[in-house]
């Protein structure tokens, strides 16, 4: 079996030796955990609303084998590639948003997704790893140069980003976005009394969403009274972590997908509890763990204040999806409608996974002036 050495100079032999292999390996046993589940999960659902059996399997691993292949692709740039591909990115998604608000489908009071083609595409997951690049890249020229007025256009870029979202609406993803920006600000290094007025400029907005938009209002109604009552699919996924215990019931011995609408999408966490056991839900959550504090670990070696700040927001992103979805499955907060990073259906939420964590391997190859990092 041919092997690279260190010494090869082509394309894919300095790729392979300055990219972060165990990240790449903690990201493609997610994914495989992921075409699990979804074939555990997703026969069920397909069945109940009329279609074929592995409908849902089969897309599945379209959309992963994307998401795989875009996020390897990406990891061979450069930062400055990186960037570039974040301007285009960025662009594109927002030109997108804009068109789904005027054509686009309105599904359950919220417009979000632009369908052409058999193809529906929710242009919001992709404007997220591009946001998170720009806004470092605008931070890190105005650290370098006090000309650049980088905190107004890193404000004004999420003003907009964030309007487009509210406009859909989607409270959830803009939670995401602003905490994403407010977290990179933070690292920037701004003065605490600016810090804590952008906190509470959040918390403000935050219960504002609760008395401006219904089915927020409704969500968080139902999670905190306890006359409401929690709803059905979050009760019937707690019921699942209870009967699947530490090992689980088996594989495809689990019933709560057969009675909960997105059990392949936003509950297929409740799935693994039911059929794998809660040692498999905390390998999960130990995976995600290593993705995020790998991450970390080798960006705060870097002395690019771009780098880092990129890094970091992409992180951040990652990391609040994942954790937003497994706590509404185990009733920690109210449902936000988020998958679950490379596990959960869904085709524009995985391939901009794909494209953010590829954004992350790019960023923190090794490079001579960064030390070695492996």
């Amino acid at each position: 079996m041919p092997t690279l050495a260190r010494t090869d100079t082509s394309l894919v032999g300095r790729w392979w030796w300055t990219v972060d292999r165990w990240t790449l390996a903690a990201i493609g046993l997610l994914a495989v955990i992921g075409v699990v589940l979804t074939m555990a999960a997703s026969p069920a659902v397909a069945d109940r609303i009329g279609l074929d059996t592995f409908y849902f399997a089969r897309r599945q691993m379209v959309y992963l084998s994307a998401s795989l292949i875009c996020m390897v692709l990406i990891s061979f740039l450069t930062p400055k590639g990186v960037r570039r591909f974040a301007v285009a990115l960025t662009g594109a998604a927002m030109f997108v948003m804009v068109l789904t608000l005027v054509f686009g489908v309105e599904i359950k009071g919220a417009t979000r997704w632009l369908h052409f083609g058999g193809i529906s595409l929710q242009a919001s997951e992709f404007v997220k790893p591009g946001f998170a690049v720009l806004v470092a890249w605008v931070f890190s020229l105005r650290r370098l140069d006090d000309q650049v007025p980088g905190y107004a256009v890193a404000t004004a870029l999420y003003i907009v980003v964030a309007g487009l979202l509210l406009l859909q609406p989607d409270v959830g993803m803009t939670i995401v976005i602003s905490a994403i920006w407010g977290i990179q600000l933070f690292v920037v290094g701004l003065p605490l009394a600016l810090v804590v007025a952008v906190g509470v400029l959040f918390i403000g907005g935050s219960v504002s969403a609760y008395f401006v938009f219904g089915h927020v209002r409704t969500r968080i109604d139902r999670f905190l009274d306890p006359d409401v009552g929690e709803g059905f699919q979050v009760g019937r996924a707690l019921e699942a972590f209870r009967n699947g215990g530490w090992g689980g019931r088996g594989p495809g011995e689990g019933r709560v997908k057969e009675v909960i609408p997105d059990a392949h999408a936003d509950f297929i966490f409740a799935v693994a509890g039911e059929e794998f056991g809660l040692i498999v839900c905390m390998v999960i959550v130990l995976l995600f763990a290593f993705v995020v504090l790998r991450g970390f670990a080798r960006v705060f070696k870097d002395d690019d204040l771009f780098i880092l700040l990129a890094t970091v927001g992409l992180l951040v992103q990652f990391a609040i999806q994942a954790l937003i979805n497994m706590a509404s499955t185990l009733n920690l907060m109210p449902p936000k409608g988020m998958t679950l990073p490379f596990i959960s259906y869904g085709g524009s939420s995985t391939v901009a996974l794909g494209i953010g964590m590829g954004m992350v391997l790019a960023l923190t190859r090794v490079r001579p002036q960064s030390g070695e990092r492996r």
